[in-house]
């Protein structure tokens, strides 16, 4: 089954801080179950969940969507269909 997974890192840690795995199955009634933290970092960047809900079903889409760094905060938010 395929999932969208969300990742927000902290400054240059490999590994993520959040990590939140939705089964594009259930993706349009899942969204409102991100955590604020992720929601937040998306909204922010101007991530259009709608459009990601999109690519979703398509199933020749896969691998990283969309990666966000903000440098500044020191923040990277990478979104990705496996």
């Amino acid at each position: 089954m395929r999932s969208l997974k969300i990742k927000v890192f902290k400054g240059s840690d490999t590994s993520p801080e959040t990590t939140c795995t939705i089964p594009t199955a259930i993706l349009k009634a899942a969204i409102k179950l991100i955590p604020r933290q992720a929601m937040a970092a998306l909204h922010d960047k101007g991530v259009e969940l709608e459009e990601i809900i999109k690519l979703s079903s398509d199933p020749n889409v896969h691998g990283t969507l969309l990666e966000v760094e903000d440098h500044k905060k020191g923040e990277r938010v990478v979104i990705t269909l496996e």
